[in-house]
């Protein structure tokens, strides 16, 4: 059994901290059988658990490059008859998956009133709240998504998060085009309701196969909406932006965005090479 709380159920480690929640609540349970008196003694007690190293990195080959990315946001408007515009609704969400690095459950949860979207130049979204799907047995009210705050964050607190043109420009246009829900939210399904994890996901693998070669479309290359804000983070690394502030607008520590996209950072080698040689000339 202890075995098993340290991998998800594809076999894979799962993240230390799901290891460590797992562990709590198997503990809790054993302590309260033993109040009951349905178990003698704690079997747990002599045994010598920890946590498994999970592989936090990023797969380098997940990340799209500009090029690669605008064609399939492109493609994702192609999805679906032009009347339902299945995917024409969704193009925004996955734009601010990559322009704006957010995680999929704040670009569900983007409103209206927390953004600035100027008609020229950079805007800005404050982030306050996420809606991810948990399912309709695993929340409070009985609905699919719960209302929660910033990842890793306190309930109240807030990110800014700057908005390219490009992002401005397209939320924009899905303002004009498809209006807002009923609580300001900038995307959502054909009823108004909030988008489902599965009908984004649907949305996207239609999305790849219409941008891709065949070669790629068989690639890790973004497989999953989630990968979208990889290429993002790994981007903005690239241009040379300070870590410091790529883990400001991510929302994660330094330490973390560093251990995580130490791979992806394309071509940084050949830069240090460079430096070193520009130094070791000075000498001589």
């Amino acid at each position: 059994m202890l075995t098993a709380l340290r991998l998800k159920q594809d076999g894979v480690v799962a993240a230390a901290e799901t290891q460590r929640r797992k562990h709590k609540v198997l503990v809790n349970a054993v302590r309260y059988a033993v109040e009951q008196r349905k178990l003698p003694a704690d079997p747990l007690a002599p045994i010598n658990w920890s946590v498994a190293e999970a592989a936090d990195q990023v797969d380098p080959r997940v990340v799209a490059n500009p090029s690669q990315a605008r064609s399939l946001l492109c493609a994702v408007s192609y999805v679906g008859g032009f009347r339902r515009a299945r995917g024409r609704r969704l193009v925004g969400l996955f734009a601010g998956m990559y322009y704006a690095g957010l995680r999929p459950a704040e670009a569900v949860a983007v409103a209206l009133p927390d953004c600035v979207l100027p008609a020229k130049g950079w805007g800005q979204v404050t982030l306050h709240r996420t809606l991810p799907q948990a399912g309709r047995r695993w929340t409070d009210t009985g609905r699919a998504h719960d209302e929660r705050g910033l990842k890793s964050r306190p309930a109240d607190d807030t990110r800014p998060v700057p908005l390219p043109p490009e992002l401005v420009s397209l939320w924009r246009d899905s303002i004009d085009t498809f209006g807002t829900a009923d609580d300001g939210r900038l995307f959502f399904n054909e009823r108004g309701g909030i988008v489902g994890s599965s009908a984004y996901d649907r949305v996207w693998h239609e999305a790849r196969e219409l941008a891709l070669s065949p070669d790629l479309v068989c690639s890790l290359l973004a497989g999953r909406p989630y990968d979208l804000r990889h290429s993002a983070l790994s981007t903005w690394l690239n241009a040379g932006v300070d870590p410091t502030e790529v883990a400001e607008r991510a929302g994660n520590s330094v330490e973390v965005l560093m251990t995580s996209y130490a791979k992806c950072l394309y071509g940084r080698q050949t830069i240090a090479n460079q430096r070193i040689n520009r130094l070791l000339c000075e000498y001589e």
